[in-house]
């Protein structure tokens, strides 16, 4: 039954940095302006009642604490306004960010759970934004709290992926909350863009076949077209059951990894793709850490490589889940700081243009480990922090970590698809998960 919900919201406001901030141009880097990344991405967040914060107004506590963050991140105060070249530059204005105080006629119980995504109600609880038309001279981050008559409130954000991934989303989200928990900031920002820049001259050293265009895209528009959202849950038990009955090998493999094969194979068998036709797995997969592409500590910006599994679609859906997670751990496995260069330089001779939008491409991302989970501004922890929506876009799915209202712990897996498609998808991946798994010897790849 749906949920009466209506929400009230006040008029929007501009919130700037509490102190005075350089005001300067900032160039981006070759990861922050990529076409793919020309719009405002989602994350909510909602929050139980906490009687020790009796007294204490969310959106009060919340919006005082997000002036004073941005003396540090004063960056996302600024706009993209279009250089003396032709790219797209930060100018650091100090114009601030766009801040809604919202009230909603409901308890946060009573959403149960539909707050995982699809939410059906993101809308009333996430300022919207004109993508086609937002992207210059608009503020970069907009951020609607939404209290609940129980005393719970919700935290919606959109901010502009050229200005940061999910890890530097919440990184500010941390240093807001820890202002408002009168804490110690541990951790400053850094700008540092100039490290994630290409080499002079370019040397393109991989092949990326995430960006090659399908030059028999305009046949496959129809399957985009009234699409509907949902979301499936894997219990970590399921996965669980489903890694034991894998071979030897493959029982280290991550929930990231053994989802994303079930996925992409469901997913394949659902659109019911001509078995010669090539599909494509793309992972999004963070270039931060020692081993791959070292930046600094407090780096916010895109650091966010999609390197892409390859198969036929009859091999990948007639072959044992080991050969989907098999190409998938090798897709991730090239990632290094040479990879990471090579695609620095492959976006330069492209000025950022390319696209990974196109063919029967699958692009998975695990939002799980970003940190929108551990956000506390002083009232405990979310119930549930990660993307309201989920799958943004056809081909797009990111997964989030959610405790049903069974107790019941597991991922989250959105898709969009047609209404037909949408339903032998679930069934297949049902088929995937319940059914025994035959061995799979690396000699087959």
């Amino acid at each position: 039954m749906a949920l009466p919900l209506s929400v009230i919201r006040k008029e929007p406001q501009l919130i700037r940095p509490a102190e005075p901030t350089p005001h300067e141009l900032k160039q981006l880097s070759q990861l922050d302006d990529q076409k793919d990344l020309y719009f405002h991405f989602p994350m909510a967040m909602y929050y139980k009642n906490n009687p020790l914060m009796e007294g204490t107004d969310p959106v009060a506590k919340i919006k005082e604490a997000v002036s004073d963050a941005l003396i540090y991140y004063y960056p996302l105060a600024g706009r993209l306004v279009e250089g003396s070249n032709g790219k797209v530059v930060l100018d650091c204005s100090g114009q601030g960010i766009l801040f809604v105080e919202a009230e909603a006629n409901v308890t946060l119980e009573m959403f149960g759970d539909s707050i995982q995504p699809p939410c059906p109600y993101a809308g009333e609880i996430l300022l919207g934004v004109n993508e086609s038309q937002k992207i210059l001279n608009f503020p970069l981050m907009l951020i609607q709290v939404t209290r609940f008559t129980c005393g719970g409130f919700a935290v919606a954000v959109r901010l502009n992926h050229m200005m940061a991934d999910s890890v530097g989303l919440v990184s500010f989200l941390e240093c807001v909350a820890a202002i408002a928990r009168g804490v110690t900031l541990t951790v400053l920002p850094v700008w540092c863009r100039e490290l994630v820049q290409s080499r002079n001259p370019p040397k393109v050293s991989f092949v990326h076949r995430e960006y090659e265009e399908d030059p028999d895209e305009a046949t496959k528009l129809m399957h985009r077209q009234n699409i509907v959202r949902q979301s499936v849950f894997l219990s970590i038990k399921d996965i669980k059951a489903l890694r034991n009955r894998l071979p030897p090998y493959f029982q280290k493999s991550s929930m990231f990894e053994i989802v994303t094969a079930c996925a992409w194979i469901a997913r394949t068998l659902a659109l019911e793709i001509d078995p010669n036709e090539i599909v494509k797995l793309i992972c999004v997969v963070s270039a931060r850490g020692k081993d791959q592409f070292n930046l600094p500590d407090g780096y916010y910006g895109n650091a966010l490589v999609f390197p892409a599994a390859i198969s036929k679609a009859g091999v990948l859906c007639q072959s044992p889940l080991g050969y989907a997670l098999q190409l998938i751990q090798k897709a991730k496995a090239q990632v290094n700081e040479e990879y990471v260069r090579s695609v620095l330089d492959l976006l330069a001779y492209n000025k950022g243009q390319l696209s990974i939008d196109n063919s029967w491409n699958f692009v998975a991302s695990d939002t799980s480990r970003a940190g929108f989970t551990e956000v506390d501004f002083g009232w405990g922890k979310p119930i549930y922090g990660g993307p309201p929506v989920g799958a943004i876009s056809f081909y797009t799915s990111a997964y989030a970590r959610f405790k049903n209202s069974k107790g019941e712990v597991g991922m989250v897996v959105p898709m969009c698809l047609q209404p037909q498609a949408m339903v032998r998808f679930r069934e297949e991946l049902f088929k995937i998960i319940h059914s025994p798994q035959k061995s799979l010897h690396p000699s087959m790849l």
